[in-house]
This record gives structure tokens, C-alpha cells and sequence, in this order.
């Protein structure tokens, strides 16, 4: 009896001696950065399984990264005056980052061992907010173990087939950590057909296409899609981009199809905001309270500038990602000649996501609307889009992880 004691007791032992050795462990934090933006870095020595949230309790914001079964072994540190984050501590499997101004996540990367770097790595950059965005978002993050609603619980019914709902711009939870969030504009919908020619209609072709978009993203686990419209409903203009802002987009792709007067015109193009158009993006901010997310400084000519840079860099991604994105639609069907364009389209004038407008094709010329009714040809280019949205984010990574 003994014996058979000892030998559980050492088995007990070398399966706790086992577990801990695969225990996940936090060897260290660091935050670097001036608060705009502001870089989080967490070492593990295996990956490290974890989500986030947001935290708004009485005035005091935290950013709460979870780690159920890991083991703090961090050297213990204050990070008072780092970039906006007061401290960082470990209660109760999360780390607390308490922060001394309203920020949110605007990138989450895992990375493996790499090069010298012989750990894996969570890296956070953080981006400030205002205020009221942050609290909304952390009363949505409370919520989050729960589905998010259908998107059309957004819309009020309508109180006859003749009056069309029109939307309230709402937020969303937060995206998993490290899936970027994308945002799909099926263009026009209900009273507002588009063009109509070859018996292919645009609000149903973009809504078609758009639903294929989504489903193709998603299936890449890589992120979170949001679409304005689901089904055939009017939106406004400025709901549309509203939307995408209050959901946090990195990117926004909104969806048509052309027509032109000419019947032989045919091919896809993509615009991105034209110079005229800038020149509309403070006006449309101020009337729609589109709050950039730029540190409160009380200096109105840096904070000027800082915005200025924001709305550079803004548009310096608009462009990036459509000319990543005109040769692989040129692999699904023809393009117009001078396929990238510029434009005021409203829906391009969020000043803080990168967004384009996708022409797949004209409904005008007879092949391109064929293509377009054709589910094989609608497959083809949200196939394209999809690899373009992959190459696109991917190059970001690799900037992100180069600074």
C-alpha cells in the first residue's frame, strides 16, 4: 500500500512538473511611444492564448488583455507616463493596463520566433480616442461574450411598404484580437435601384457580391466583417460611412457597377478620393461629428497637424490598397482603360478609414452585365478582392513589424 501510495504521489508530480513546463509564461511587458501612437509588447515563451477588452468604470479606462492559465513571470515594473499607460499589473490571469487618457486598439499582431527574437510576441498599438468613443465601446466589450445582433436590428420597421427605415448609426464589439475589421458598402438598395440595363439591376448585383465578399473573408478566420446593408434597404450616404467609423474600420470597400453612354465601354476601375474631394472631408466631420482619433493637446495648430497627417495617411492607404487590388480584378475580367480614378464620392470621405469604391464592371455593355448576373463571374471577382485584401494587410503587418 505504501508503495502504490508513493508511485501516485510521483506520478502526481510529474504530471504537474509536465504541465508546467507547457504552463504559458509572460516573460515581459514594455510600452514605448508618445500616446499617438503608443506600442504594447508582451513576450511569452509559447503563444500565448488571450483576448481583449475595454474597461470604463467610473472614469477610470483600462485595456484588460486576458490569459486564462498563464503565469506572470514579468519583472514587475511601473509604466507611469509611458504613451498614455499608467501601469500595467497582473490580477487575476489578465493583465491591467490602466491608461491616463482614452485609447483603444487599433492594431493586435501575434508573431512568432523570429530572427534574434527568440520568444513569441503580442504586439498592441494603441491610438487615441475621444472620450465618448472610448466608453461606447467598452459598454459594447461588456457584452461581447454575447452574439452581436443581426445587422438589421439596427433599423426601425417601417410603418408601411411605401416608407422606407432609415438607419441609426451603431456601434459594434470589438474585433478579436488580431483580426482586422472590414467593412463591405453594397451600393444604392430599396428606393434607390442604381443602373439598370441587360436585365441585371446594380443594387441587387453589389448585394450578391457583396454577401460572397463576406463570406469569403471570414473563412480566412483573419477578420471581422461588417456590411451596411444586408438586405434591400435604402441608406443614406452619411449613415454608410458613419457606420463603418463607429464600427472601427480598417478598411472599407464599397461596391458598384457602372453604366455609361456608350455601349462598348466595358472593364472594372476603382476610385479613391480626388483632391476636389478633400476638400469636403472637415465640412462632412464637423456636421457629422466624425471626431478624429488625435490626442487633445489644447494647441489647435498641432492638433491641426496631427490631423492633417491623419487624413494624409488616410488616403496614402486608400491608394495603396487599390493599387494592390486593379491587377488582381484585372485576373477576374477586363478593366477600364485608366482603371484607377479619383472622385468625391461621399462614401470616401471618412478622414480616418482607408476606403475605395469598386465599378465591377459596366451594365451598359452586354458581356460585363452577362458576368455580372453570372454567379461564376461575381465569384471571380470577390475572389480577386478577397486575395487583394490579404496582400493588402499583410504588407501592413510587415510595415508594423519593421517599426
Amino acid at each position: 500500500m505504501i508503495i502504490a501510495s508513493i508511485r501516485r504521489i510521483l506520478l502526481i508530480a510529474l504530471l504537474w512538473l509536465g504541465a508546467a513546463a507547457h504552463a504559458q509564461t509572460i516573460l515581459d511587458v514594455r510600452v514605448v511611444g508618445d500616446g499617438d501612437p503608443t506600442r504594447i509588447t508582451l513576450w511569452s515563451d509559447v503563444p500565448l492564448s488571450h483576448d481583449l477588452l475595454l474597461k470604463d468604470i467610473q472614469g477610470s479606462k483600462a485595456i484588460v488583455l486576458r490569459a486564462p492559465g498563464a503565469i506572470w513571470g514579468a519583472p514587475e515594473r511601473s509604466r507611469a507616463g509611458m504613451g498614455g499607460v499608467a501601469s500595467a499589473s497582473w490580477q487575476d490571469g489578465a493583465v491591467l493596463f490602466r491608461l491616463d487618457r482614452a485609447m483603444m486598439v487599433s492594431r493586435a499582431l501575434n508573431l512568432p520566433p523570429a530572427g534574434s527574437e527568440l520568444n513569441h510576441r503580442i504586439v498592441l498599438d494603441l491610438r487615441t480616442v475621444s472620450p465618448v468613443r472610448f466608453a461606447r465601446a467598452a459598454q459594447q466589450d461588456e457584452r461581447s461574450q454575447a452574439p452581436p445582433p443581426a445587422i438589421n436590428a439596427a433599423y426601425v420597421p417601417p410603418a408601411s411598404p411605401s416608407v422606407e427605415p432609415r438607419r441609426t448609426p451603431s456601434t459594434s464589439p470589438i474585433a478579436p484580437a488580431g483580426r482586422r475589421i472590414v467593412v463591405i458598402d453594397p451600393g444604392h438598395g430599396g428606393k434607390d435601384p442604381g443602373a439598370s440595363h441587360h436585365g441585371a439591376v446594380e443594387k441587387t448585383v453589389v448585394l450578391k457580391s457583396a454577401l460572397d465578399l463576406r463570406d469569403r473573408l471570414e473563412a480566412t478566420g483573419r477578420y471581422t466583417v461588417r456590411l451596411t446593408r444586408d438586405d434591400d434597404t435604402f441608406i443614406e450616404l452619411e449613415d454608410r460611412v458613419t457606420l463603418a467609423r463607429n464600427w472601427g474600420a480598417d478598411l472599407f470597400i464599397s461596391i458598384h457597377a457602372d453604366s455609361a453612354r456608350s455601349a462598348d465601354v466595358s472593364g472594372a476601375s476603382v476610385y479613391t478620393l480626388s483632391q476636389r474631394g478633400e476638400g469636403r472631408v472637415d465640412r462632412e466631420a464637423a456636421e457629422n461629428n466624425w471626431r478624429l482619433p488625435i490626442e487633445d493637446v489644447g494647441d489647435d495648430e498641432v492638433e491641426g497637424i496631427l490631423s492633417d497627417l491623419l487624413k494624409r495617411e488616410t488616403k496614402t492607404k486608400s491608394s495603396e490598397f487599390a493599387g494592390l487590388l486593379l491587377p488582381e480584378l484585372g485576373k477576374a475580367g477586363p478593366l477600364v482603360r485608366n482603371s484607377h480614378r479619383n472622385a468625391g464620392f461621399y462614401v470616401l470621405l471618412a478622414p480616418d478609414v482607408p476606403a475605395v469604391l469598386v465599378e465591377l464592371g459596366f451594365l451598359t455593355n452586354r458581356a460585363d452585365a452577362k458576368r455580372l448576373r453570372s454567379k461564376a463571374g461575381r465569384d471571380r471577382s470577390m475572389a480577386a478582392i478577397t486575395r487583394a485584401v490579404d496582400i493588402y494587410f499583410a504588407q501592413q503587418d510587415r510595415l508594423l513589424a519593421s517599426d
